[in-house]
């Protein structure tokens, strides 16, 4: 179980620090809304990625957060409101990282956006047995 652990803390780990990149982005640069939504698309990927591994569910090498969501509802109730803030997210993964793809945001829907990466982050805890350090994330 340790290695499982570790290997759980390694994804949440690298979702805080997408997490807080984005946070600081905002508070910093907020005109670069699309690099603060995709950092927060990618945080909720492997928050979920990493309970995917709690629960000894297959990983599956794919950016789509409602198919994730999918396989993890075979292991945990996951609520139309959890269903409906992945949908949001959706559009902000890889393919706004790209000149062909643009978007804007408000700051508004950023702070949302930062909001709904937390969220996650908070149904991750809620569903693992052990202990996730806050002192990651800086303050929003």
């Amino acid at each position: 179980m340790n290695d499982k652990i570790e290997v759980i803390r390694d994804w949440i780990y690298q979702a805080d620090r997408d997490l807080g990149s984005a946070i600081i982005i905002f508070q910093h640069i907020p005109r670069y809304f699309e690099t603060v939504a995709f950092h927060c698309q990618q945080a909720v990927e492997k928050y979920i990625k990493g309970l995917l591994v709690f629960y000894d569910s297959q990983l599956k090498k794919t950016h789509d957060l409602i198919f994730l969501l999918e396989l993890l509802a075979d292991k945990t109730a996951i609520s139309e409101d959890l269903y409906s803030k992945a949908l949001t997210m959706e559009g902000f993964g890889v393919d706004i990282r790209y000149p062909n793809h643009k978007i804007h945001l408000t700051l508004e829907e950023l702070e949302s956006v930062i909001k709904i990466a937390g969220e996650f982050r908070e149904f991750v805890k809620q569903n693992i047995d052990f202990c996730i350090d806050d002192n990651e994330l800086p303050d929003n």
